[in-house]
C-alpha cells in the first residue's frame, strides 16, 4: 500500500468571500499551522460573470473568486476556480437586438422574453420573414489584430442554426469578409467562407451551457482595416460563394453577443451603450506561506480544467517578488506543451525544460512536479505517467520563495500569462515526493 504525506498546503476551490479564497490546510514544514496566513488573497476590480451550481450564467461583485460549476455536455459538476485576463467585450447592447440603430435588423420578427443562459427572460427569438434575414452591428476593426466573435444560440425551428459573420458591408453589400456556420440542433461546426484576402478564420468551436444553448465562437484574423466593419448573422447555415445565404423561413434564440482582442472567447462581458471591460483575476498568497514552500525540494501540484488551448499560459508559480528569482513554475505553450521552470535565489536558470510530447489535452488534467537541488533531479507526472525526468544544471540551494500564484506570474508589479482556465484542486509538499507517489497524485 502506498502512503502518501501530508501536503503543506492545499486549495479546493470551495469556500470564500470577497477579496478572499480560503485554504483548507496550510502548515510550514515545521509543522506550524499558518491559518488566515495561508489563505488567498483575490483581486478583481470589476464585476465578471460564472456559471453556478444552478447552471446558469450570473454576474459577480469585484474581488468574488470565481467557483465555476459548468462541465462538461453543459452540466454543472464540481466547482472550479475560473482565472482569466483582463478583456474588453466591444460589441455594444450585447443582449438587446431590438436597439436602433446600435443593430441593424433586416427581414425579421422578433419574440422578446426568451429565457436566456442567465435564467432570466432577456433572449431574443428571432424569425426569418424573407431572404436573407441578418442581424449586424457597425464596430471598430484594425488590421493585424486577432478578434473572437462569440454568441450564445439555441435552436428554434426550421433552420438548423445559424451563420456568424465578421465583415466589411462596403456600405451597401457585402464586400469582403468571413462566416461560420454553426448547426444549433446538433451542436455542431457547419461549413466556413471566406470573401477577399483581408479576413482569415483562425479556429471556431461551439461550447454547450445547458438548455439547449451553444456559445459558439470564431476567432478572426485581420489583414487590413475596413472602411464599413461590422458583425453580425444569418438565420440559416448555407455558405455559397464565401458568404452566409440565409434562409426564407426559420427561427434561431440570441443571447450575449461578444467580440474581444485575442483569440479565446472568455467569459461572458453584458454591455448596454458602451463597451465593457472585466479586470483579470489575480490569485495569491504570500508572507508567512514561505514555510509551505519546499525551499531545497518539494512538490508542485494542479489538477486543471483546459477549456482553451494554444496560448501560453501560467498554471502554478512559486516564486519571489518577481518571477525570475527563487522559482519554480509550471506553464503551457502555445502548441499546449508543458514547461518547467526553476531559478535560484539570485535569479540564475536552473532549469527551463519544454517537455514536447505529451501534450495537454481539452478536458481534466493532472500535473505534479517534483523538484530538488540534489542528484534526485526534476520529474513530472501528468495523468498517472512519469512522462519526463531531468536534473538542475547546479544545485540551487535555498530558492528563497515566498508566495504562489494560481494561473498568472508576476514580474516588476504586474502579472502575466493569465491562465484563461479553470484551476480545480491544487498542493504544495515540502518534501520531493517518489515516482510512485507523483504517479499516484496525478492518477
Amino acid at each position: 500500500l502506498l502512503t502518501m504525506p501530508t501536503p503543506s498546503l492545499i486549495l479546493v476551490p470551495a469556500r470564500f468571500k470577497t477579496g478572499k479564497l480560503y485554504t483548507p490546510l496550510a502548515t510550514t514544514s515545521d509543522g506550524t499551522v499558518l491559518g488566515a496566513s495561508g489563505d488567498f488573497n483575490v483581486t478583481r476590480a470589476t464585476t465578471a460573470t460564472r456559471v453556478n451550481a444552478s447552471g446558469l450564467i450570473e454576474l459577480v461583485a469585484s474581488g468574488i473568486p470565481r467557483l465555476d460549476y459548468l462541465a462538461s455536455g453543459g452540466t454543472v459538476g464540481c466547482p472550479a476556480l475560473l482565472v482569466e485576463p483582463s478583456a474588453q467585450n466591444l460589441v455594444l447592447q450585447s443582449s438587446d437586438y431590438l436597439v436602433s440603430p446600435t443593430w441593424l435588423l433586416s427581414n425579421l420578427n422578433s419574440t422578446s422574453g426568451i429565457t436566456s443562459p442567465s435564467g432570466t427572460n432577456d433572449a431574443l427569438l428571432l424569425e426569418a420573414t424573407t431572404t436573407s434575414p441578418r442581424l449586424r452591428q457597425n464596430i471598430t476593426l484594425t488590421s493585424g489584430t486577432t478578434y473572437t466573435f462569440s454568441w450564445f444560440g439555441k435552436f428554434g425551428s426550421i433552420s438548423s442554426g445559424f451563420a456568424m459573420n465578421v465583415f466589411d458591408e462596403n456600405s451597401t453589400s457585402y464586400g469582403s469578409g468571413v462566416c461560420q456556420a454553426f448547426n444549433l440542433n446538433e451542436g455542431t461546426l457547419g461549413a466556413s467562407g471566406t470573401v477577399g484576402a483581408g479576413f482569415t478564420l483562425q479556429s471556431a468551436g461551439m461550447e454547450n451551457y445547458g438548455n439547449g444553448w451553444y456559445r459558439c465562437r470564431m476567432t478572426v484574423l485581420m489583414g487590413y482595416t475596413p472602411a464599413t466593419p461590422r458583425v453580425g448573422m444569418r438565420i440559416g447555415t448555407q455558405i455559397s460563394g464565401g458568404r452566409p445565404l440565409g434562409v426564407l423561413s426559420g427561427t434561431v434564440n440570441l443571447w450575449g453577443a461578444q467580440l474581444e482582442v485575442g483569440s479565446v472567447a472568455t467569459s461572458y462581458i453584458p454591455t448596454t451603450t458602451a463597451a465593457v471591460t472585466r479586470n483579470a483575476d489575480v490569485v495569491a498568497v504570500s508572507g508567512a506561506v514561505s514555510g509551505a514552500i519546499g525551499q531545497t525540494e518539494g512538490t508542485i501540484y494542479a489538477e486543471v480544467d483546459m477549456r482553451n488551448l494554444g496560448t501560453s499560459v501560467s498554471i502554478m508559480n512559486v516564486q519571489t517578488t518577481s518571477y525570475v528569482s527563487g522559482t519554480v513554475r509550471i506553464e503551457t505553450t502555445a502548441s499546449n506543451q508543458l514547461r518547467i521552470q526553476i531559478r535560484d535565489a539570485s535569479g540564475t536558470s536552473r532549469l527551463d525544460n519544454t517537455i514536447t510530447t505529451p501534450t495537454i489535452s481539452a478536458g481534466i488534467n493532472k500535473i505534479a512536479v517534483g523538484y530538488s537541488s540534489d542528484a534526485s533531479g526534476v520529474v513530472t507526472a501528468l495523468n498517472g505517467t512519469i512522462i519526463n525526468t531531468t536534473t538542475v544544471s547546479a544545485s540551487f540551494g535555498t530558492l528563497g520563495a515566498n508566495r504562489v500564484y494560481l494561473g498568472t506570474r508576476e514580474t516588476a508589479g504586474f502579472q502575466d500569462l493569465f491562465f484563461n482556465n479553470r484551476i480545480r484542486p491544487t498542493a504544495l509538499y515540502t518534501t520531493r515526493l517518489t515516482n510512485a507517489q507523483l504517479q499516484a497524485l496525478t492518477t
